[in-house]
């Protein structure tokens, strides 16, 4: 029998940790939280300074049983739970569980699942703390009086199954909020004035800057025509020109935040699925010469805080591998957001010398492109800065000054390993000119542009708005956006959030009775003070009972005075087979279908399909737009499965192959361009490899 016990999560972290640990040591995991509040109650004693009624989480009575036998058996039982506040709580209930006295030095955590940080930390050993329980206990307390204290008012008054919470419902608002600016927007035409030439065989854009040294912006159409009319009574000069060198300095390593961004730009992963990725990475994975072993340290962070050993290990490789010009000559050191926790470091590979190569012989796809994410951006931050040669144009016509610039890439530093592909990192390259130099056959124009509303919040833009506006730490913003989705509070439009009517409607009802709730300001204060908690400066009790105390009074007034809401299913065309209704529009988490407004007499249900205006290559029938399993749009025929046509790519209906007058598919090059290639794959322009663009 082992002489000492771990305990840690999930059964994949007790896995890779029990290779490290040895024969006298059992590790098993309690599968997340083990006590818990009631879910069929509120389990808050208000009256007893909300003293919280914490039960045993129902269905692990087992696990619990197997547990303190487990602990019975041993000489000493390590927490190995997760480095955060929540992996804190755990251990306190775990420790209450089996009867561990919180004085003993029984709590174990780590950064990064290797054999030396594990082995270390069960060295280092300390009492659990008090403080970070209290943080947990205090968030968990406020959430479960906002939302057992408003949700049924929303169930009375609008529909059940509805919720509301603290950091969602502020959430929400935010996303309300843009949609009331895009719909109150009102466009405005404007024009800029631009100079278009070309010497030998390269083309320029002058762009008109200023006149008389005030900016010109927002012309009018009758400005702008005035303007070309004077700038055709003069010659373009060229007045100034100024060479320089421009440094482009890297990107920190990845927070939670960052990594969702990017992995949602780069790779079009969801945060959920980037969260899922990173956590199988943390625990651990088998790596060819290295065993098992945890390839990134922990994914729950807002620091972008680098260990001194990461550092040099970082320093060593870059020199090895791309050479001295590409080290530092010192460390650089990222310093932490005023705003932030910085318990931990940011997320970077374990060890740099396993390269997302030599990691891709064993990891499963979605693995091997979060990890070379992290590996490059993290190896990236150390290297020297990228270097541009630049030149700035000043070319005077008259009063005007028009300008241009151009940058070439001298020296490439981190972008060797690490380019995130913008326009930006690209040369400029322009002709070369002479001051004085008289620049001719210069067509000038005036350009056209219309104002654009702000844009629609994607996954990565809201969770880099969720961090600027604290709402939320970076191990809420996964479940908060979810919990949006399953309550059809929001929909996804080409990969923007919009929200539903349901949504509009619940976020006015809290804004207008529940001020507080829905205020980012408020929210981020709240965090600050769950901070202080865990900083030890503030009593968590104390911390409830400000925020509890106002609420409470506008639950009641609003349970005596918020009238029922009605919200009418928009009825279509489509006759139930069932029993002859107009069916209606209804939303599920999967998205909108029709359904009977008979029920619950008649359950009929239909998908709502769209149609291309198309027809089937292969059986002249519809073409439906369609959604895989993992939520990726697809085409296929209507008749499936008797007619098997499928295409990734959307059919046109207006281009046709230059070569075989067939269907086209559209689809987007390197260069962002929309390009139109034949269906049919034996088709002689697919075979020369050419293309239609359109």
């Amino acid at each position: 029998m082992a002489k000492y016990l771990v305990i840690v999560e999930s059964p994949a972290k007790a896995k890779t940790i029990k290779k490290y640990l040895g024969s006298n040591y059992e590790v098993v995991a309690s599968m997340g939280h083990i006590r818990d509040l009631p879910k069929s109650r509120l389990g808050v004693s208000i009256e007893e300074d909300y003293e919280p009624n914490y039960i045993n989480v129902r269905g692990k009575a087992d696990l619990i049983k197997s547990l303190k036998k487990a602990s019975q058996k041993s000489e000493k039982v390590f927490l190995a739970t997760d480095p955060d506040r929540e992996g804190e709580a755990i251990s306190w209930h775990l420790a209450y569980i089996l009867g561990i006295d919180l004085n003993e030095k029984c709590r174990v955590e780590f950064n990064e699942i290797t054999k030396t940080t594990v082995k270390n930390s069960i060295k280092n050993a300390r009492n659990i703390n008090q403080n970070l329980v209290d943080a947990q206990q205090a968030r968990r307390i406020v959430d479960r009086l906002v939302g057992y204290g408003i949700s049924p008012i929303l169930w009375k008054n609008v529909k059940p199954k509805l919720s509301a919470g603290r950091v969602q419902s502020a959430a929400l608002k935010l996303i309300c909020d843009r949609e009331e600016e895009i719909n109150k927007f009102e466009v405005k035409q404007y024009f800029t004035i631009e100079g278009i030439g070309k010497k030998g065989n390269r083309k320029f854009t002058l762009k008109l800057h200023s006149f008389k040294q005030d900016k010109i912006k927002d012309l009018n159409e009758k400005e702008a025509l005035e303007i070309l009319n004077n700038l055709s009574q003069n010659k373009y000069i060229v007045s100034e020109i100024k060479n320089g060198i421009k440094n482009k300095r890297p990107l920190p390593p990845f927070t939670t935040s960052t990594l969702q961004q990017d992995a949602y730009k780069k790779l079009n992963f969801q945060s959920k699925i980037t969260m899922s990725v990173a956590q199988t990475l943390y625990e651990g994975v088998e790596i060819k010469g290295h065993g098992t072993i945890g390839l990134i340290t922990y994914m729950r962070t807002d620091s972008v805080r680098l260990s001194n050993d990461s550092l040099q290990q970082a320093s060593e490789y870059i020199s090895q591998m791309y050479g001295n010009s590409y080290k530092l000559d010192s460390f650089r050191y990222y310093t932490k957001n005023k705003n932030i926790q910085d318990a931990h470091e940011a997320i970077r590979p374990t060890n740099v010398n396993i390269t997302p190569e030599l990691a891709k012989q064993t990891l499963k796809d979605d693995q091997y492109k979060l990890y070379s994410l992290i590996w490059k951006r993290f190896v990236a931050s150390q290297m020297s800065d990228a270097m541009y040669k630049t030149v700035s144009v000043n070319v005077k016509n008259g009063n005007y000054l028009f300008k241009l610039s151009g940058s070439v890439l001298q020296f490439d530093g981190f972008l060797k390993v690490y380019n995130d592909d913008k326009d930006e990192n690209k040369d400029l390259v322009i002709p070369d000119f002479q001051e004085n130099e008289e620049l001719k056959n210069i067509e000038a124009k005036h350009i056209e542009h219309f104002t654009q509303p702000p844009p629609r919040y994607t996954e990565a833009s809201f969770v880099k708005l969720m961090e600027e506006k604290s709402i939320g730490r970076p191990s809420t913003y996964v479940p908060t956006i979810s919990t949006l989705f399953d309550r059809m509070y929001i929909k996804r439009q080409n990969k923007q959030f919009i929200p539903t009517e349901l949504g509009i409607i619940v976020n006015d009802l809290i804004k207008k009775n529940f001020t507080e709730i829905v205020d980012v300001d408020f929210t981020a204060d709240m965090e600050k003070k769950l901070d202080c908690i865990e900083e030890g400066k503030m009593k968590w009790r104390k911390i409830v009972h400000e925020f509890y105390d106002p609420l409470s009074k506008k639950i009641e007034n609003a349970e005596n005075t918020i009238e029922k809401v009605v919200i009418e299913d928009e009825v279509t065309d489509v006759i139930c087979d069932k029993c002859g209704r107009n069916m209606v529009k209804k939303y599920s988490r999967f998205g909108m279908f029709l359904a009977c407004p008979g029920y619950p007499e008649c359950k009929n249900t239909k998908s709502i399909t769209k149609e291309l205006d198309v027809n089937c290559p292969k059986c002249n029938s519809k073409i439906l737009v369609k959604k895989s399993k993992k939520g990726k749009v697809f085409y296929g025929c209507e008749k499936y499965p008797e007619c098997d046509f499928v295409s990734w790519y959307e059919p046109s209906s207006t281009v046709k192959c230059k070569v075989c007058g067939g269907i086209t598919v559209k689809k987007t090059n390197r260069k962002k361009e929309e390009i139109y290639e034949c269906i049919d794959l034996n088709c002689e322009s697919n075979n020369k490899k050419t293309s239609s663009k359109k």
